[in-house]
């Protein structure tokens, strides 16, 4: 079963799809009204799972105006993608977010699912058993930026 965040996070990518423009712009108090939720719900789920590293800007405006306004970011080509990629994983980088990396250039079509899969191996806490978790993080975003670099020259 699906959990009451999954449920928004399709919906949501739902009507994305569906807008011409790759924007929507929501009401956070009506979106909760829909879901039966409270508001801090559908915080929840557009701060987890519409963030840069998955593809998406998010802007809020608070008020009685307010609107969440959710846009699905374009790439013109892979080799701007890769470098934000780059940028983002920088000299550290969590597992989490390193995951969301790799799922965006699968979604992007950088990397086919094999190689995604073998990236996400690569960078798994449990591979990389240091004691710190800072220097997993280290680690980890070295072994991202040399994954970046080769596929920047394939």
């Amino acid at each position: 079963m699906k959990s009451m965040s999954d449920v928004i996070e399709n919906y949501l990518k739902q009507i994305l799809t569906q807008s011409e423009q790759d924007l929507i712009e929501i009401k956070r108090s009506e979106l909760a009204k829909r879901f039966e939720c409270v508001p801090s719900q559908i915080n929840y789920v557009i701060s987890t799972r519409f963030t840069i590293e998955k593809g998406y800007v998010v802007e809020s405006k608070r008020g009685g105006g307010g609107y969440i306004r959710i846009t699905r970011a374009k790439i013109s080509d892979h080799a701007e993608l890769l470098r934000q990629v780059s940028d983002l994983v920088g000299h550290g980088i969590d597992q989490r977010t390193a995951e969301s990396v790799i799922m965006r250039l699968f979604e992007e079509k950088v990397v086919n699912k094999r190689e995604a899969n073998l990236m996400l191996a690569a960078v798994d806490r449990s591979i990389l058993a240091l004691k710190y978790p800072e220097e997993r993080d280290i680690v980890r975003a070295r072994i991202m930026q040399a994954m970046i670099e080769s596929l920047r020259y394939e």
